[in-house]
């Protein structure tokens, strides 16, 4: 393994983001073999790092990629502690061994649906990443009269406080009544993004829900609090549809496990099956039987009479 920055050494082995990690060198809250860690800094494979109160030695490669879909209900927060005591996405998603879960983009405690968790920092980053454009797509009930000038201003962009935002993507759902349901597709995740371009158009959104990210979607039949984790085979196509290189050291790790499993059992079949088996019942002294104890008692009885009579005569 090389060297690399610390931050993404520590983001690709779950320990946070990169920018999370940068935000604790800061606070110089990380030391590397002993050492508070600066921005820049590198690791290679073997180095002992601190992230507060846990330690870590760095590896070349997470041993085991894993994604989970949770299907968030209106109410939790996604974040790891909340002051106030309610509860959390990751209370919900449950801890790692090993490293922990990061949390792809979040969603604000009253909106529900879709949340993507990894513990596989490159994929979390490539995820989140603007520069990427993965896609986001929401239901989303507006209460109001939408107009298609209103349709337009959304589709072409509005002007707020941190940029000029918009939807790439309006469909219409249906729905009765003043409560009308629409799919909105972005590429961006900023901070309550989808609420503030609709109250921007004086539009009152009553409900929203991730239904996609990327080309990941909730499943119909996952409940809402509950989780699925995605197979091997199901990431490593999700890492093709994202443009995400797959770590070839992960496969050859696991081919070095496979193999030596392989080779043990082999092993293991080989000397149970010939010379093992032989030697073990060559070698065993098995417990004689009563009948064969009392044949031999009576044989020994009449031999030493055989032996007495003789002596006597």
């Amino acid at each position: 393994m090389s060297q690399e920055r610390v931050q993404k050494a520590l983001a690709r082995m779950g320990f946070g983001s990169r920018r999370e990690i940068e935000r604790l060198i800061c606070d110089e809250k990380i030391r590397i073999n002993g050492q508070l860690a600066k921005l820049g800094d590198h690791v290679g494979a073997g180095d002992k790092v601190n992230i507060g109160n846990r330690r870590t030695v760095i590896t070349s490669d997470v041993n085991r990629i894993r994604v989970i879909l949770y299907n968030k209900p209106e109410g939790e927060i996604c974040t790891n502690k909340d002051d106030e005591g309610r509860k959390t996405v990751f209370d919900s998603i449950g801890q790692l061994r090993d490293g922990r879960w990061i949390s792809v983009g979040r969603l604000d405690i009253n909106s529900s649906g879709l949340l993507l968790f990894t513990n596989y920092g490159d994929l979390a980053n490539h995820l989140m990443h603007p520069s990427n454009e993965i896609e986001r797509e929401y239901a989303v009930r507006v209460n109001g009269e939408v107009t298609k000038e209103i349709i337009n201003n959304l589709l072409q962009g509005v002007e707020l406080e941190d940029g000029l935002l918009k939807f790439d993507q309006i469909i219409d759902v249906g729905g009765q009544g003043a409560n009308h349901w629409y799919h909105v597709i972005l590429k961006e995740g900023k901070n309550r993004e989808v609420r503030r371009l609709w109250q921007s158009q004086d539009m009152r959104v009553s409900r929203l829900t991730r239904v996609r990210y990327g080309s990941l979607h909730l499943p119909r039949d996952l409940k809402p609090g509950k989780k699925l984790e995605l197979s091997l085979d199901e990431i490593r196509s999700f890492f093709d549809e994202v443009n995400l290189q797959w770590p070839e050291a992960r496969d050859e790790y696991a081919k070095k496990r496979s193999n030596k499993a392989k080779n043990l059992s082999i092993k293991n079949q080989k000397f149970s099956t010939s010379s093992g088996a032989k030697s073990h019942v060559k070698n065993t002294k098995w417990p004689a039987s009563r009948d064969s104890q009392r044949s031999n008692s009576s044989l020994r009885k009449k031999t030493k009479s055989v032996q007495s009579k003789r002596n006597t005569d």
